[in-house]
This record gives C-alpha cells, structure tokens and sequence, in this order.
C-alpha cells in the first residue's frame, strides 16, 4: 500500500501527517517552535531548530504509523510563508536566525522605497504592483533579505561570489533533505517574496535591482508538484522523493478544495488569511488586497485575491503566555460563552505586530479599549476572539469592493475548533461558514500535491471528492446588535490609525 507524508512547517509549530492514497490519515506528530524578540517588531527563529522539529515530527509520525521510509511514495511541504533565510552553500550553516514573516525591520526601507522613482518615472510602488501583486510593506522576503546582506558582516560579498543560498522555508528544507543536492523553491512561495514577477513566472530582473539582490543567491522556481529532490536515505530510512511543494495558504486552498474560481477559504492559525481563486486572471485590487500565485501545475498558473491578517491565534497565545489570563487556547470558548458572546463593550485590536490588510500600517501598536469597573476576564477573552471576526469582515468589505464578494467560507486552522467563534464569523460576515472535518487542510494540501506529484492520483479532482462538511453556521445575529458592534470595532480601528505617525488609507 502507497502513503504519503506531509511535512508542514508553520510559525508555532512543526507538524508531520502520514496519508494513505486514499487522503486517510494514519498517523501525526507535533513540535512546537519558539520565536525570538531581540527589539521591537523584530521575530526571529532559530534555523537548526526548525530542521531538527522536522526530521523530529517525521520520524515520530513513522513510528506511530508503524511504516518505514521505505512504504512512502512521496513527500509533501509546506511551510510558513515570507520567513527568510541565508544560509552557506556549502556546508548549510545560517548566516543568521530566519527572519519571520511578522518581523518589521525592513519598515524603514519600505518608507523610503514608498517615495521612490524607478523606471521611466513610473514608482517603485507601481513596479512592484504590476509585477508581484503585492505592496511595499516589510512583511514579504525582499526587505529582510536586503538587511541580512547589508548587515551582516560580508554577506554581499559572499552572496555575490555565489557561496551563499537564499530561501524560504521550503527552500531551506528541501536543501538539508537533499543534503544540498537541491537549491528549489515553487511558485506560490516564489510570489511572495516580492523578488518574482507572477506574470513572466520569472526572477524580475528589476526587483533585484531595487533591492540589490544578486540573482546568484535565488533557487530555481517550480510547478507546485514536480521532482524538488529525493530526501536522503538518513533521515527518515529511505529515499524518499519530495513531488509536491506549497506556501501555507496556498496549500490550505487546496486542502479545502478551492478549486473554482470564486471559491473562498480563512485560515486561523497564528495570523490570519482570506483567499478567493480567481482562476487564470491575475485579480487587480483596489483596496490594497494581495494578488498571488495560487499554484501552478503543468505550467500553468491559477491566481489568487488575498487578505492577510497578522495576528489571530498568536494573540490567543499572547492572552496565555504574556497576560496570563488562560492557561490553555481551548478556555477561550468557554469564556466566550459565560459571556454570552457579550464583550461588555470592550473592543480588542489585536495589532501586535502592526496591520496587515487592507490598513498595511507596520508602525500601529495594538489596543484594548473600553474597559470600565465592570469589565471582567471572560469580556476581555471575548473581544480578543470578536477581534478575528472583526478583522475577517474588512477584508470581506475589500473583496466586495474589489468585485470579489464571498459568498460563502470555508474556515480552516486550530481555531475553528471554537464552534462559539464560527458563529460570530457567520453572523458578523452574514455569509454562511463552512467548517471541514479535517481543519487542518494546510498539511492536507500539502499531502494531496505530493500524491499528485507521486502519480497516486491524477488531479485535484479526488481532493474535490474527499472534502467533507463537518458543520455549516449560517447567520441568525440580529441586526441592531450587528451594526453596533461593527460600529464599536470600526471606531477603535480609527483611534490605532490615529494614534500612528501615517496619514489614514481610505481603503
């Protein structure tokens, strides 16, 4: 019998799932991973840390399997997306920690990028737009591999002898599986490096310029599915190819099975992340909404409308580690439901490493704001969890702005466990929510372009028929409380934007 693992690679934690051919799971395993905070807004992880959680979680995942290397046909990764390494050619050593997806140093370079004029007059904004999809904002690769090469002590001059290796996640791990045999990367994870054009499916020769990236240091760009390498036999006891390849988000698309255009998916994991399928068409945002590389199959490439939120369950984790106020994620529901779903007029936003979508204002702190005598624990736990939903319905607010309405979610990520959190979704977004029975479709999706890529199977199309509901919420708040809540949030929203240095984005 064939199976399949999964590696998933996220910002709390490692993850390994062993599938069988038919998607049935056999076997996980889990590690968490502990980031670093050397000054304000800065994240970092320690590299050896994220390899050796790996190879721990899927040795670990073998043994409670009770398979060998040997019974795997293929390996699926997945990974948290825009954390950024550089790493010796050589011998694999990191010339520093990775640098996380959350981290804002780079928010200095962007201000001044922000402000600047490229080619034939047109701004360095505009380039960046037309060709990436994306927005100056130093959530994405470009700007923390700038201040890697510019900061460390002869990192340019090493990367521009070629001794050096530049990649996210994916990367990094697909070199030490192939013991360096193997510098790839795949085109989801390629565009959101704000390094790649997503219309040429190429480097952008002007990107590197305007970061000064010399192109010796990138990986080669793959198909989402494809030979990435073997993992070498010492790993996990055999070799193993690694045939399918996707960004978290992009993978949990397709774990929830979002294979048509206009079919929607949000993600609560440590950030949060709405993303429609727009099909062959390259989305064109008005309201400062995301355009990506969804996946690419065959050479040809499917386009996402992207939301990205940077705090959701990583403010749960706050809550427990920093304030004390929970000693486990899952007292939150209760919390929640001794409150009735009633804050007591307290409002969290929770932007504790800036905002993302569709504010892109790295220097806002966060805010908990209308506390009174009367405020008590389970209120406070309740705004933080209303504040997901909150977030969740400006970037529906922006999809409909942008002629990309969600009509109805499918929700995914170790928070929707929390039926008391899909209902708000439900009725605050007053589309129906949709729960899967495995939530954790990132790993799923990793799992189904493996067995893709290992010709288990054909297509998305036996993914398609593996999705399975678990629960629909549909939307029965009334609509009086409705609105004053959004009132509330949308006027804490203002008093952060006030409080920051940069005049407020209509969008």
């Amino acid at each position: 019998m064939a199976f399949i693992m999964a590696l998933d690679q996220g910002t709390s934690s490692s993850r390994a799932v062993i599938y069988d051919a038919q998607g049935v799971l056999q076997a996980s395993a889990q590690q968490p991973i502990s980031p670093s905070y050397p000054q304000d807004g800065w994240v970092e992880q320690d590299p050896m840390e994220i390899w050796q959680s790996i190879l721990s979680v899927g040795r670990r995942a073998l043994t409670e399997a009770g398979l060998q290397g040997s019974d795997l046909t293929g390996i699926g990764i997945t990974n948290q997306r825009e954390t950024t390494l550089l790493w010796d050619r050589h011998n694999g050593d990191c010339l520093y920690n990775a640098i996380v997806w959350q981290d804002r140093r780079g928010a200095a370079q962007c201000e001044a990028l922000a402000e600047a004029k490229a080619v034939d007059g047109a701004s360095v904004a505009e380039i960046i737009q037309h060709q990436t999809g994306l927005i100056i904002d130093p959530y994405f690769s470009s700007t923390k591999l700038s201040w890697l090469l510019d900061t460390v002590p002869g990192a340019r001059e090493r990367a521009e002898a070629g001794d050096l290796c530049f990649g996210t996640v994916d990367s990094f791990l697909i070199w030490h599986l192939t013991c360096g045999r193997r510098h790839v990367t795949d085109a989801s994870n390629a565009s959101r490096t704000q390094l790649f054009d997503i219309r040429s499916q190429q480097w952008s020769p002007v990107l590197l310029d305007v970061f000064a990236v010399p192109p010796e240091l990138l990986p080669e760009v793959l198909d989402n599915t494809g030979e990435f390498g073997v993992a070498d036999p010492q790993w996990f006891g055999a070799a193993i190819p690694i045939c399918g390849v996707a960004g978290d988000q992009q993978a949990a698309l397709i774990g929830q099975a979002c294979f048509e255009p206009g079919m929607s998916k949000s993600t609560y994991g440590t950030g949060c992340f709405v993303m429609t399928n727009t099909g062959s068409e390259i989305p064109h945002s008005s309201q400062r909404l995301l355009s990506t590389v969804a996946y690419r199959l065959g050479g040809q490439t499917t386009y996402a409308l992207e939301g990205s939120i940077f705090v959701a369950g990583a403010a749960v984790q706050w809550l427990r580690d920093s304030l004390c106020l929970i000693d486990d994620a899952a007292e939150t529901e209760a919390a929640f439901r001794r409150s009735a779903g009633d804050s007591g007029g307290v409002f969290v936003v929770p932007a504790l490493s800036g905002l993302g979508a569709p504010y892109w204002r790295p220097d806002a702190r966060g805010l908990i704001t209308g506390l009174t005598f009367q405020s008590d624990r389970d209120q406070v736990i309740t705004a933080f969890l209303q504040s997901m939903g909150f977030q969740t319905l400006a970037l529906l607010r922006a999809m409909i702005a942008d002629n990309a309405p969600v009509t109805t979610l499918r929700v995914d990520g170790g928070m929707v466990v929390n039926d008391a959190l899909c209902q708000f979704l439900a009725d605050l977004l007053q589309v129906p929510v949709e729960r899967p029975e495995d939530v954790e479709t990132t790993v799923r999706g990793a799992g189904v372009l493996a067995a893709m890529g290992s010709g288990l199977v054909e297509d998305f199309g036996a993914a398609a028929e593996a999705w399975q509901l678990n629960r629909a919420f549909v939307p029965r708040m009334e609509s009086s409380r409705r609105q004053t809540l959004v009132e509330g949030y949308d006027a804490a929203i203002r008093q952060v934007l006030a409080a920051t240095k940069q005049p407020e984005n209509d969008g």
